[in-house]
Formats: structure tokens, sequence, C-alpha cells
């Protein structure tokens, strides 16, 4: 299934070379306003081209909205979008059509199919997380309302990570980087990466502020089970962590657990999730991507006759796909948070102080206390 979620559900569709991309957002509530231009902002933060340090590929990204707006807010009905592909360029894929590249979904698609499209891997390129950012852009504009917002960050690129933690430089460079004074640092490193031809990792933070405890459902709808389902769907994703995740594993519990007190809770090593349920903190969650598989550095491999022959790719990719991630997880958490408040709602109808609260979370209307 190309779907995900329960009451919110996103469906995306198109591949990487083919006319267009789309994504049709179906639950989502009416009255929430929404036009073409609103989806520009995080649409460029993901896109390619922008920088040395990614695909030279540039894509115009414009939003069609063909269904679920009316006058300019959404009705209640399913909200179609459509970006048309304008940068194509497939004869950088005609040599390898009979290849596999290794670490690519080439050889699984064919194996799973017995066809697969080779241009730009098709249906398994990171195009298509466009459509996961501007069905977002939506989601967070529903949860602002509710006063609970989302943003994320690298937190490394390889093995460099930042010597400080500032939200406020994120946005004012190419990486996402939380440290301005390593920037000049990272443009070095990925220049040389590039000419060297080879790729590299990355880590990725997203986080929501505003949450109100109670979103997410025991066992088999944990909203921290979910989000990791969500951000593994993402090309490239290796690893996911809620909290301190494997850093865990070297913790004592009476440094993990996080006590509580009438003014709050003294730290969040549980990423703001309890038994899959929200409490009212920070929810953090951490991604970790692959380096990039495309190289031009050539490599054994085989075709499809299952002859060993050197694979080599051409083409615009980037030399670390994490540089453009940090939209794409937050629009991941954003739609998972809305899809889980939406539950919520539906069981609860919004009851309310149901418990006594922490001092600093919020209540299940999102308002602070």
């Amino acid at each position: 299934m190309n779907t995900f979620g329960h009451l919110l559900r996103v469906t995306t569709f198109g591949e990487s070379h083919g006319p267009a991309i789309g994504c049709v957002l179906d639950g989502c509530p009416p009255g929430i306003a929404i036009a073409p231009e609103d989806f520009a902002h995080d649409l460029a933060r993901r896109a390619t081209g922008k920088t040395r340090h990614t695909s030279a590929r540039h894509e115009a990204d414009e939003v069609e909205i063909l269904s679920g707006v009316y006058e300019g807010v959404t009705t209640g009905t399913p909200i179609a979008l459509l970006i048309r592909n304008t940068d194509q360029r497939s004869k950088d894929y005609a040599k390898i059509a009979a290849q596999f590249r290794p670490g690519h979904a080439d050889y699984s698609y064919w194996q799973k199919y017995g066809i697969r499209d080779p241009r730009g891997g098709g249906r398994s390129s990171a195009r298509e997380t466009t459509m996961r950012v501007a069905a977002a852009v939506i989601a967070k504009k529903w949860l602002a309302q509710r006063g609970v917002s989302v943003r994320g960050c690298m937190t490394a690129i390889g093995e460099v990570v930042p010597r400080a933690h500032d939200w406020s430089t994120v946005e004012g460079n190419p990486f996402f980087w939380p440290c301005a004074e390593q920037v000049s640092e990272l443009e070095s490193y990925m220049d040389a990466l590039r000419k060297s031809g080879d790729s590299v990792g990355a880590r990725v933070l997203a986080v929501a502020d505003g949450v109100p405890p109670g979103w997410g459902e025991p066992i088999y709808g944990k909203l921290d089970g979910e989000l990791a389902a969500a951000m593994m769907s993402i090309n490239a994703v290796k690893g996911v962590e809620i909290g301190d995740g494997f850093a865990s594993v070297a913790s004592r519990g009476s440094e993990h657990r996080d006590v509580m007190t009438p003014d709050g809770f003294l730290s969040n090593h549980a990423g703001g999730i309890l038994g899959g349920i929200s409490t009212g903190q920070q929810v953090s969650v951490s991604v970790a991507f692959k380096p990039t598989s495309s190289l031009r550095l050539p490599v054994p491999g085989l075709d499809v006759d299952g002859n060993v022959v050197d694979v080599v790719t051409t083409g615009r990719h980037d030399p670390c796909v994490g540089i453009r991630a940090t939209p794409i997880c937050e629009a991941m958490l954003a739609l998972v948070l809305m899809d889980q408040a939406l539950r919520h709602r539906a069981q609860c109808d919004d009851v309310g102080e149901v418990a006594p609260r922490i001092a600093g979370t919020t209540s299940i209307t999102g308002t602070k206390r």
C-alpha cells in the first residue's frame, strides 16, 4: 500500500521521471485556509538544486490543488495535490537500465514485480517525498491552531556533530545545522566529499512542542511505534530513535527515568512518550540516513541476466541525502501527530482535564495550564 494513516490518510503516487507526482489527503477537517503559495516555503526547503551540496536537479515544485478546497479553505472532502515533473533527464539512466545498483531498490523491485522503472529509481526515488512535505503543510497549519509546532535540524553529517545547539541558526544555512560557526567547515567537508565522488550518511532530529498529554494508543497504535514506522518509510532511513534511543543501553534506570514533580518533569529521556502515549513534554525523534548509493565510483555488480558488470551511476545525485531530509522528517512527524490527535478526539471527545497535570505540560486541547 502507498497509503498511511488512520483517520488522516495520505496516499502518494507518481515516479521520479514520470509526468507528475501527487497525493490525496483524506480525512482532513474542513475550514483550514490553504492556497497554492502556502506550499512554497517547505517545498523549497526540501528541494534539490538550491545549493552545490545537493543534486543539481531543479524542479519548479508548483502545487496544483485539484480537489478538497473551495474559496481558499478545506471542505472536508479528499484533498488532491499535484506537482508536474519539469526537469527529468532520463537518458542519464540508459546505461544502467539492465543493471542492479548496489545499495538501491533495483534488485528488490525486480524480484518483487519482475519489472522496474530504472529512471531515477522510479517509485523508490526520494522525489516521492515531495508530496509528503506538501501534505504536511496542511497538517502543520492544523496543529499550529492547537498550539503544536514542529521543527527539525541535522545533528550529524558523517563524523561531524554540532559543537553547540541554537535553533535560531538552523534555517540560515543549507545544512539545517544548529551551530553557525561550523557551517564553513561543513562547506569544505562537502566540497571535498563531492570531488572524491563518494557520499556520507547523516542524522536528523525532529521535535514537536506543545503536544498535549494523551495522544497515542496502547500497544498497536503507539505514538512512538507509528512515528518509527513513518520515519522508516522515508528513503535511505536505516535507524530511528525516540528520545535517548540507543544511548539508553548505556544508561542506568536511576538516570533514565524521567522524574515527575509538581513543577514539571526533571528530564525527557523518553522523548515525550510513555506507554505509547504523549506526556505533554517535547516529542523528539532522531533519524539515521545511510550514505547515497548512487556513485560515479565503479563497483562490481550484476545485470538482469546475472552477469558480473562494473556499475557506474551517472546523473545528478546527492552526496548526502540527509542534507534535505529535515523537512521530510518534520512532515512525517506532523502527519502522524495530526492523525493521532484526530483519533484521540474521536475516542475521548476532547474530554479535557481527566487527571491532574504536571506543571509545564499542555492540556488535551493543547492550551497551557
